[in-house]
């Protein structure tokens, strides 16, 4: 297979770069939308510009529900690789990362003879994916950027060596004894179209958010007139005084006099405007961005009055868990990858991809059960193994609950068989 080369995918992590660091700038709230409103003028909005969180909470909420566990059927012990490399750490970057950006990559290198990883984000990685097993024929990497986010350290990796290009020096190259290019993606939701994913963060989620924006704007000026109302005063003699604004709209006692022929001003007040309408497009805008990305109002801010039952978070975050269960599936795969490499590179042998379809990866519940949903399980267990003996073990009711029962378990006998040895 003929490479691409570095040349390419240096310019094809140019093209993509921009949109992700954009996507990292709305989880981070610091994007400024340009203003497209026609009735506040710029130099004014400028001053009431805000900040809403709610693509931070569309990727945390999914981000902080993905806990990885372990690999079960571990033949070839990688979960001692991922233990020495900071894994409270690894994982949960590893999942934020690929939620943000669409994916991310693992880079792995030999330290004193065990594998190290590396988190890098989409922005400072690509390469060219092979579709059938996830991995890439060829990756390009910036592994360093000076403060003014040029690259100081470049990386290539193909299957047979890496190369590395430090900035005013010259390059040099390591062997790779895996076979695999060191550099694995980590993809979330990838299909067809989309080899490298779909990220969390959608286009429409971003429309709602602006839209959200752009109302709390409106409100902070309208604000403004609603706390000091406009007042007008008619009548008022072309030799009078000119009045104060200021302490006219301040003053709590104003005094007018009447004029040479008797007659006295008219003051007057304009009517406010109401804030109902922008709650009511808050609220709106609230209702669409949660039904992109499968979350309620209550998790934006919009408490209601009676609070829900873990039954009835769960059903209502129905979509949510669906999203969940299909970012284990993808997400597992890239890290069953990482492993594999890790492993390949640990023990200086090329293993067969193959050889690891039986290692599973393991995740803990999307939703932690309660005392009522382990009293339900615990029956529907007892039931279960009744009509079909050693149907549901120990690690069943672990996946099921994200409990983690005791080692050394006391069986306890049946009433039956109490009734029998009494007997």
């Amino acid at each position: 297979m003929s490479l691409k080369g570095m040349g390419y995918l240096r310019k094809k992590l140019t093209s993509h770069k921009l949109r992700v660091d954009m996507r990292y700038e709305q989880y981070a709230m610091k994007k400024s939308d340009p203003p497209v409103g026609i009735t506040i003028p710029p130099q004014i909005r400028e001053r009431y510009r805000s900040v809403i969180g709610w693509a931070a909470k569309g990727v945390d909420s999914l981000a902080d529900r993905l806990v990885f566990r372990e690999f079960a059927n571990d033949n070839f012990e990688v979960n001692s690789i991922f233990e020495q490399n900071n894994p409270d750490v690894f994982f949960d970057s590893v999942v934020l990362s690929a939620l943000i950006g669409s994916c991310c990559f693992v880079y792995i290198t030999e330290v004193d003879g065990y594998p190290r990883l590396q988190v890098i984000e989409a922005s400072n990685a690509t390469g060219v994916i092979d579709p059938i097993t996830g991995l890439l024929t060829e990756g390009y990497a910036v592994l360093q950027r000076d403060n003014f986010d040029v690259p100081k350290l470049e990386a290539y990796f193909t299957s047979d060596v890496t190369w590395y290009y430090p900035k005013g020096e010259e390059p040099y190259s390591i062997p790779n004894p895996t076979g695999i290019p060191l550099l694995v993606p980590v993809i979330h939701r990838p299909d067809a179209v989309r080899p490298f994913g779909r990220s969390r963060i959608t286009r429409a989620g971003l429309y709602y958010q602006r839209f959200a924006k752009r109302t709390l704007e409106r409100a902070d000026v309208t604000a403004e007139f609603y706390s000091y109302p406009q007042k007008y005063v008619l009548g008022t003699s072309q030799d009078a005084e000119k009045m104060d604004t200021w302490k006219a709209t301040v003053s709590s006692m104003l005094q007018f006099t009447k004029d040479d022929d008797g007659d006295r001003p008219t003051v007057g007040q304009f009517s406010t405007s109401s804030m109902s309408p922008f709650t009511e497009q808050l609220r709106t805008a609230a209702a669409g961005f949660a039904g992109e990305m499968g979350l309620t109002l209550d998790d934006l801010g919009f408490v209601s009055d009676n609070p829900s039952s873990v039954e009835a978070i769960k059903a209502s975050h129905e979509n949510l868990r669906l999203a969940g269960r299909k970012a284990q599936r993808s997400l597992g795969s890239g890290l069953l990858n990482v492993a594999y490499v890790a492993a390949c590179l640990r023990d200086n042998f090329p293993y067969f991809r193959h050889n690891f379809v039986k290692t599973v990866v393991k995740w803990e519940p999307l939703f932690e059960a309660d005392a009522s949903t382990l009293t339900l399980m615990g029956d529907g267990a007892i039931k279960l193994n009744q009509a079909i003996p050693g149907f549901i073990n120990a690690d069943t009711i672990r996946d099921l609950t994200g409990i983690k029962g005791s080692d050394n378990p006391i069986p306890q006998p049946l009433a039956s068989e109490v009734v029998e040895d009494g007997g």
